[in-house]
Formats: structure tokens, C-alpha cells, sequence
């Protein structure tokens, strides 16, 4: 390991506008969902209205985080049928993905909420089940105030360049690679 200095000065100020912001955690890296709900609970404590939609959870899923969240009150949504390998019908998902975009970008433009999480939406993306163009354009026209978290792996380049901040979680080494199985409270 390498011995560094801790830095000793600041970075300088920002001296631009408060506004809504538009972030996205993309990447093959675990804990994509996990920094946008650490944001959700970040706004949720700081007394801003927060929705969560869940682009390939049931609507009957209660993982940690809808049993966390429904405790603290804050609304989380699942619009999907599970991901595509559990598909009993693929159009079927398709229709669940675009019904749901119709719920999430009505919340986005009616402005009541600081922050709307839409979790794992690059996924209907993808598969095409989403048009790109009315998700973007829902991005670029939502009112100044509103944040926007978007999650899934292969974030599309169009979202990417509208976004105003990036992170990409890398995959240096899992769990499931050594034949650990998913851990209750970890992946659910």
C-alpha cells in the first residue's frame, strides 16, 4: 500500500445555481440501487419528499429496502414482473415497463417530489421496451427543482451526456465469482 499525504487545502467553491440535478449509477459493480436509496435516505432525513419506482421489482416485493422504506414512509413503487429470465411473458414485461414510465414521468413533471429514484430503468432501455427519446426528453423539461436518480447497468451514451453526474461501479471481484450464494440483507 502506498503511504500519501492528507490533503491540506480546499477545492474551490462552486458559485453556480441550486437546481435539480440528473445522476445516474451505471456499471457492472455491485451497489448501483444501493447509493440511490443511501440518496433517497439522505433527502428522506432532511424532511424532502422522496418517490422510489423499481423498474424490474414486483409491485409485491418486499425486499429490505421496500420494508426500510415503507417504515419511514417513503413511497417505493415496483413496476415489473421480475427480471427477464423470470418471464413468464416478455410483452407482457414490456407493457409493465412502459405503464410504469407513465406513472414515473408524471411524477417527475407534477414537481412535488426533491428527488424520483428509477431504479434499474436502463434495463426496459435496453431491451427496447422503453423509447429512449420521451425518457429523455422528460429529463431535459422536468421542473428545475426536481433531482433524478437513474440506476442499471449500460447506461445508454444519450443519458450519459445529458446527466450531471456519472459514476460507474466497477466489478473488481464478487462474491457469486467464489460460489457465495446471495445474502439476505446484502442483494435483497
Amino acid at each position: 500500500m502506498e503511504i500519501v499525504s492528507p490533503p491540506t487545502s480546499t477545492s474551490p467553491k462552486p458559485e453556480g445555481e441550486r437546481r435539480g440535478l440528473l445522476l445516474i449509477h451505471t456499471g457492472h459493480g455491485k451497489g448501483k440501487s444501493t447509493a440511490a436509496f443511501g440518496l433517497a435516505l439522505r433527502a428522506h432525513g432532511r424532511g424532502k419528499p422522496v418517490k422510489i419506482y423499481q423498474f424490474m421489482k414486483v409491485p409485491s416485493a418486499r425486499f429490505g429496502e421496500h420494508r426500510v422504506f415503507e417504515q419511514l414512509g417513503v413511497p417505493i413503487e415496483g413496476l415489473g414482473d421480475g427480471f427477464s429470465w423470470k418471464s413468464k411473458d416478455l410483452e407482457r414485461s414490456a407493457q409493465l415497463a412502459r405503464d410504469g414510465w407513465a406513472r414515473a414521468e408524471a411524477t417527475i413533471r407534477a414537481g412535488e417530489h426533491f428527488l424520483v429514484v428509477l431504479d434499474e430503468v436502463t434495463y426496459p432501455l435496453r431491451y427496447g421496451w422503453l423509447p429512449l427519446e420521451p425518457v429523455l426528453q422528460a429529463l431535459r423539461e422536468r421542473p428545475p427543482h426536481v433531482h433524478v436518480v437513474l440506476t442499471g447497468r449500460d447506461a445508454p451514451q444519450e443519458l450519459i451526456a445529458l446527466a450531471d453526474t456519472v459514476t460507474e461501479m466497477t466489478l473488481v471481484k464478487h462474491h457469486h465469482q467464489a460460489g457465495v450464494p446471495a445474502q439476505r440483507g446484502i442483494e435483497d
